[in-house]
């Protein structure tokens, strides 16, 4: 059972079947405002070199949060206030006072809530089932304070983090003035702003750009201007650059923008929205295969690094790629700004998907064998030097925490997809204790299953790496069952809320770290829509898109409350649950009940094999429809891609 679209349902914003249907306005002359700037020297992709700045950039130890973000969170955290307090009043727990408790405890900030968002990788499925649970969390949305609805959520969160897929779309609000999703799922007129039904293979469908050759030479230019510069460029490069026309809404989709730009935005320099983080993986010198141990990267406005005992340091992200020397830029070194590409970061994140450029084209029809051939050997060129990954050349890293660093002494620091550790949610910035998150709502559009839905894998890969020693450095996790327990119990059916009980969790005498934070675990599941796209599906058609959108929503809301009623008072509760541990606060009787509902007690399956489940495939939760359109013709855009990449090599 793969992807059913709803139509007409699938043209509808965000309501059930039981909501009167509304149509919204579409916004084609509505003006998307960068926030990202185009902040590169060069005015282009390629990054340069500048004067260092009187204090010069070093690395800095990972045994603090940074002073950006401590500063920063000083703005965030209060003004989290009064929407966290508008959210909950709106829940209406019963018998408590929500006001006046969150005004009691924000003056000292440390017992106010403190909300972090996890958007998992998968693809355009991940961006667009995580876009729909943005959109219910964001008060800006179309009827996301209705019956059921938990906007707001959004504004009186601190973090928001993405992977892969998931940071397609942190990444594309950012880079975006931080629009909101319905402003970006309708775009506006001559913009290929989430346009995803023509695929990135084939190029936008825009003025100017004729036909897939030009847009790849557009493309192919970028990234050997990169390279003309001195610096490596890898399939990362051309991966980031061409995905960035559907994400960013910016002539050529903003070659020059970065990444570290976004820390120099009014809205965000005045904490006016949540702290973004894209997660990535370190691959070591002569690896192949990414393990738990893997060392796991984080990127933010102000800085790139890694929390894990391997590593553990930070560089600043705006001079990436100066020649950092054991956490220094020697006194007659020069930096270098622009490295920090907001394409090549999400790229990076996302770098799972260079397979998909690099897939085996020789099977496909109607290709001229001269074209198979010559694009063949330009993709196996890349290849060959080993450009399969993101690199990170000059390593900042060199000669930094030489004991235990495994780039310590590699020029480059190679990089994957965050996910290829299988931790695919981006969990492992949010669990820091540096950052005391209280409630994680981690949002699962992985493919652990035959038809594409989660299993909590990725959940379970986190509790795993909690438990397996050094690499953990701290760090605790809920426990988190097996994948059969959760199929059979229906926890990816569902929501589930993991770390219930912070007395399950006991400090030792050297560690003084709070409990982890109370994780509201809401997985892909067939709502209004059969939503399990597979993950390298290249293109999809805007009623497609919008019935996966809806039906992320439909997860975050439980269907506006169709599910049960009583949905919005459980996420309220979440919210409050390790606040009122701190406290010592009472849990009031409304929140008892959704905590029996919802919280996983710990119990467990056990499955033989003569007795183990059918394949999971499940059924529509609220109501769809049967009737199927096909997402992708991905014999024309492989085709494209061959065609285009081709023209770009003799052209250039």
């Amino acid at each position: 059972m793969h992807l059913h679209t709803l139509i007409p349902l699938a043209l509808l914003p965000f309501y059930t079947a039981a909501e009167p249907i509304r149509t919204p306005p579409q916004h084609n002359d509505l003006i998307i405002n960068p926030r990202a700037r185009p902040d590169a020297p060069s005015h282009g992709y390629a990054p340069a070199q500048v004067p260092c700045p009187k204090e010069k950039p070093t690395i800095r130890r990972a045994d603090t949060l940074s002073k950006s973000e401590t500063d920063w969170l000083a703005k965030r955290r209060p003004l989290t206030v009064d929407p966290m307090i508008e959210f909950l009043k709106r829940a209406n727990i019963e018998g408590f006072d929500a006001e006046a408790y969150i005004k009691k405890v924000a003056s000292g900030v440390k017992d106010l809530p403190n909300i972090g968002i996890a958007v998992s990788g998968g693809g355009y499925r991940a961006l667009m089932n995580g876009a729909g649970f943005v959109a219910a969390a964001d008060s800006r949305t179309s009827d996301s304070k209705g019956k059921g609805g938990i906007g707001g959520l959004l504004q009186a969160s601190t973090y928001l983090a993405g992977l892969s897929g998931g940071g397609w779309l942190v990444s594309s609000l950012y880079a975006n003035n931080f629009s909101s999703v319905e402003t970006l799922r309708n775009g506006r007129k001559d913009s290929s702003i989430w346009r995803f039904d023509n695929s990135i293979f084939t190029g936008p469908d825009l003025p100017g750009i004729f036909d897939a050759a030009r847009y790849w030479t557009d493309v192919a230019g970028q990234v050997r201007d990169k390279e003309k510069a001195g610096f490596e460029t890898s399939i990362t490069d051309y991966w980031g650059r061409a995905l960035a026309w559907q994400l960013i809404d910016a002539p050529e989709g903003g070659p020059a923008y970065t990444f570290s730009s976004i820390a120099d935005d009014d809205d965000f320099a005045n904490a006016r929205a949540p702290f973004p983080i894209l997660v990535a993986d370190g691959r070591a010198p002569g690896e192949k295969i990414i393990s738990l141990n893997a060392t796991v990267y984080e990127f933010n406005p102000f800085e790139m690094g890694s929390w894990d005992p391997t590593t553990f340091g930070f560089a600043p992200m705006r001079y990436l790629a100066s020649n950092f020397s054991g956490g220094v830029v020697p006194s007659d070194g020069k930096c270098v700004r622009g490295f920090d590409s907001v394409s090549y970061i999400f790229g990076t994140s996302s770098s799972l998907f260079n397979a998909f450029l690099l897939q085996n084209i020789t099977t496909l029809d109607g290709v001229p064998d001269f074209l198979i051939e010559a694009g063949t050997n330009l993709l196996n060129g890349l290849d060959a030097g080993k450009n399969d990954i993101a690199q990170y050349v000059p390593n900042p890293f060199l000669g930094w925490n030489n004991k235990t660093n495994p780039t310590a002494e590699s020029i480059e620091l190679d990089l994957v997809d965050g996910g290829l550790d299988l931790q695919n949610i981006p969990l492992h910035p949010l669990i820091q204790p540096f950052r005391s998150v209280d409630v994680i709502f981690a949002v699962d559009s992985s493919a652990d299953t035959t038809y594409a839905w989660p299993n909590g894998t990725a959940m379970r890969a986190s509790y795993d790496r909690s438990t397996s020693g050094t690499i953990a450095n701290g760090t605790l996790f809920p426990a988190v069952p097996d994948a059969e327990t959760f199929i059979a119990l229906g926890l990816n059916n569902r929501p589930t809320f993991f770390g219930c009980d912070v007395n399950n969790f006991t400090k030792s005498p050297n560690n003084n770290n709070p409990p982890p934070p109370l994780i509201v675990y809401l997985p892909n599941a067939p709502y209004t829509a059969m939503s399990n796209v597979t993950t390298f599906t290249p293109s999809y058609t805007p009623g497609e898109r919008n019935a996966i959108i809806r039906n992320g929503f439909d997860a975050a809301t439980q269907g506006n409350g169709t599910l049960d009623a009583q949905w919005q008072t459980c996420v309220a509760c979440a919210v409050l649950s390790r606040s009122w541990a701190r406290t010592g606060t009472a849990v009031p009787a409304a929140c008892e009940s959704c905590f029996e509902r919802y919280c996983w007690n710990g119990t467990t399956t056990a499955v033989n094999a003569a007795a183990a489940p059918k394949e999971y495939e499940p059924t529509f939760k609220i109501g769809g429809s049967d009737g199927e359109e096909s997402a992708a013709n991905s014999g024309r855009s492989v085709s494209a891609l061959v065609v285009g990449l081709v023209v770009a090599v003799f052209v250039l």
